[in-house]
């Protein structure tokens, strides 16, 4: 029901961070530093609540002090005390919660509002640039990752600091660059109420694209999963997962063009969520970065721009750690 991982020891203050998708709950412990002393992974779908599944957490956490101060992120639109998961049946009250567990200070978050309280803190070992580009200092940051959805957020300097943006950009409308794109957005529409970017920025977005893809051709779709569709193997022995992975990641640069021009993103693109990482090489190899650039007069603006996916396996984690010890 749960992967663990992380050292004991015991220290003088720990504090909870969260890390919460449709799939996966991830619990940790970490020091007021923002060091990681323990951590587990829960399946959401073995607990009828967060309650439940925090709880088993917080009765095995290696022998390490009860958290004062929590931080939790979530796929979630965060509107006020109730929480209702996107992807997923959990919800819950923050006041409850904190009550429950006897936390002094609660903080629960977007998933990528944490992701993009990350930026500042990842290392060059953390990610991997995309193309060519440099950073500006000072000048915005912006994030976005496909994973059980797709999430969008961006980082905008203050006088004194980071200021995070809480929004839900994956579900704005999906564009297409090309006649193949407007084919696939096309028939998707004619079963959707509306065809957003996590529509196909996804894993049920590339599955999406595959069955769309399949049924234009005439071709019968062999039902795989988005792991298998984009699967190295598979790639080279089906013409149409090759085919939809490569236009997920040409949507993906569109998707990442577009919000830099928004942000004014000038202090780099980062691309996390569980999918673009797997792809190693590909993804650099990939039309992301062409795409990403393809905007006719402002393609020099979105040259200067660096993109990196995101490695560090626990982004989440520093960000909502950033955020407690603000």
């Amino acid at each position: 029901m749960s992967e663990a991982g992380g050292g004991a020891g015991i220290e003088q203050e720990t504090r909870l961070v969260g890390d919460i998708g449709a799939t996966n709950a991830r619990f940790g412990l970490v020091s007021p530093d923002g060091r990681i002393l323990h951590w587990r992974s829960h399946i959401c779908d073995h607990y009828p609540t967060i309650d439940a599944a925090l709880a088993e957490y917080l009765s095995d956490r290696g022998g390490l002090p009860m958290p004062r101060l929590a931080a939790i992120a979530i796929a979630s639109a965060i509107t006020g005390d109730q929480i209702v998961m996107t992807n997923h049946p959990w919800r819950f009250s923050v006041s409850a919660l904190r009550a429950r567990f006897g936390f002094e200070r609660l903080e629960v978050i977007n998933d990528f509002t944490a992701q993009a309280l990350a930026l500042p803190h990842l290392g060059p070992s953390d990610r991997m640039q995309v193309g060519g580009g440099i950073s500006v200092p000072a000048m915005p940051l912006a994030v976005l990752g496909p994973g059980s959805g797709l999430g969008v957020s961006g980082l905008v300097p203050s006088a004194t600091r980071w200021m995070a943006l809480t929004g839900e950009g994956g579900h704005a409308t999906m564009p297409a660059a090309d006649d193949r794109e407007s084919a696939v957005i096309d028939h998707l529409r004619r079963r959707l109420d509306h065809v957003s970017a996590e529509r196909v920025l996804s894993g049920p977005g590339l599955v999406n694209l595959y069955n769309t893809l399949a049924e234009i051709d005439g071709v019968a779709s062999r039902g795989y999963t988005a792991a298998q569709i984009t699967d190295f193997g598979m790639r080279n022995e089906d013409p149409i997962c090759a085919e939809a992975t490569a236009m997920f990641c040409a949507m993906l640069g569109t998707a990442a063009g577009n919000l830099a021009l928004t942000l004014g993103a000038r202090g780099g693109v980062y691309i996390a969520g569980g999918i673009v990482p797997r792809l190693g090489r590909y993804f650099a190899d990939s039309p992301f970065r062409a795409r990403f650039e393809a905007k006719g007069r402002f393609e020099p603006y979105l040259a200067a721009i660096p993109t990196f996916v995101v490695t560090h396996p626990f982004a989440a984690f520093l960000g909502c750690a950033a955020l407690l010890a603000a």
